[in-house]
């Protein structure tokens, strides 16, 4: 999955943090979320996507990377078919959470590598694809992956978008969502006091549909692809993170770019 393990850690900061109840969805107004890898806006956000599109909200969602690198070495599922099989995948979630795929843009930055793609400067490079689609949709609020998510991708996910939102009219409301910080948060990786206000959200009345959207990502989930050894797949300490009934989020200044 692109990224070292330190050991496993299950910090407090994600745990006690005030609970905000599931009609607060409501309040966010129509929101963009951003997803690093197909898979990440289920296990991070999929409790609130259900609430908003419960509330009536719009959502209209962004894919970064192209999932490839979950099963590097398949042959049976070469790169192509991997990139097709996900991207179906994440098609399924957001349908299952009710949000809507027709406005889906896909970034397809290499699995891995997302940083050095985040950096090109053609006219046609992903910040500037962003920046003309967060245009176009005008979001109230933007989930990202929190800051120093552990995963290298999630990281290049949010300084990218971040970018696309230099001198950004009527700017967004920016929600960091959890995804590794459950597992493999170092102590530097969470966050600092004053940088960010953290809270969680009951999503008791959606968690069977999240996790019924988690589980339509059968390659990360399953033997689906079952002839790469080293392929990824999520573990059940991993998943039961996600099987409580609130999701956590950090609020806070951005980042010097």
């Amino acid at each position: 999955m692109g990224f070292d393990s330190p050991p496993p850690l299950r910090p407090a900061a994600l745990l006690d943090l005030p609970l905000r109840p599931p009609g607060y969805a409501a309040s966010l107004g129509t929101t963009a979320v951003i997803i690093p890898h197909p898979d990440d806006e289920s296990l991070g956000c999929g409790g609130l996507l259900a609430l908003l599109r419960q509330a009536g909200q719009r959502v209209v969602a962004c894919l970064v990377t192209d999932g490839t690198m979950s099963h590097p070495h398949s042959v049976r599922f070469p790169p192509d078919a991997r990139r097709q099989l996900r991207e179906q995948e994440l098609r399924e979630a957001l349908r299952i959470l009710g949000v809507a795929d027709d406005y889906l843009l896909l970034l397809n930055l290499p699995d891995g590598n997302a940083a050095a793609f985040a950096a090109d400067l053609s006219s046609e490079n992903p910040t500037n694809c962003l920046r003309q689609w967060l245009l176009r949709h005008r979001p109230a609020t933007l989930l990202l992956p929190w800051r120093r998510d552990p995963h290298p991708d999630h990281r290049a996910t949010y300084y990218l978008t971040h970018a696309a939102l230099a001198d950004f009219p009527h700017p967004p409301r920016v929600l960091e969502y959890v995804v590794w910080a459950w597992e493999r948060a170092a102590p530097d990786d969470l966050p600092r006091p004053d940088e960010a206000t953290g809270w969680r959200l009951d999503i008791s009345p959606v968690l069977g549909q999240k996790q019924e959207a988690m589980a339509a990502h059968r390659s990360q989930l399953t033997n689906l692809i079952d002839d790469d050894p080293s392929g990824f797949r999520l573990s059940s300490q991993m998943l039961a993170h996600f099987a409580q009934p609130f999701e956590t989020y950090f609020e806070g200044a951005k980042p010097s770019l």
